[in-house]
């Protein structure tokens, strides 16, 4: 993910609504800046929040699921992966819900970034 984001064919991430929701965090805003770590916990950029929306899982578009830079070809693909790893047991425990499944209604937050600088 780094490596992606560092050559620019990373710009926009997706998480779900819920686990903002079952962690009582507020969602990230445009403008906000984040460091980026990498394996070894070193902070090696900044990204800038450019834009965050809130939509449903089946009206994530292909130039979202492109940016992701993941090397999907169709929101298909971006959606079979992330369908995934959203109902693997890891998420399912973090939301403590065993049968956690989504749906077309899932609510997604997209978010699109830039990288600020480097170091």
């Amino acid at each position: 993910m780094v490596t992606a984001i560092l050559s620019g064919a990373k710009t926009t991430t997706s998480a779900l609504l819920v686990g903002y929701e079952r962690a009582n965090e507020p969602l990230p805003e445009a403008g906000q800046q984040s460091a980026v770590v990498d394996s070894d916990d070193r902070r090696v950029a900044v990204i800038e929040l450019t834009e965050v929306r809130v939509v449903r899982l089946a009206d994530v578009d292909l130039q979202h699921a492109l940016d992701e830079g993941e090397g999907d070809e169709s929101v298909a693909q971006w959606r079979a992966g992330h369908e995934a790893f959203w109902h693997s047991a890891e998420v399912r425990a973090e939301l403590g819900d065993p049968g956690f499944t989504v749906d077309d209604d899932t609510l997604v937050v997209a978010e699109r970034f830039r990288l600020v600088r480097t170091g």
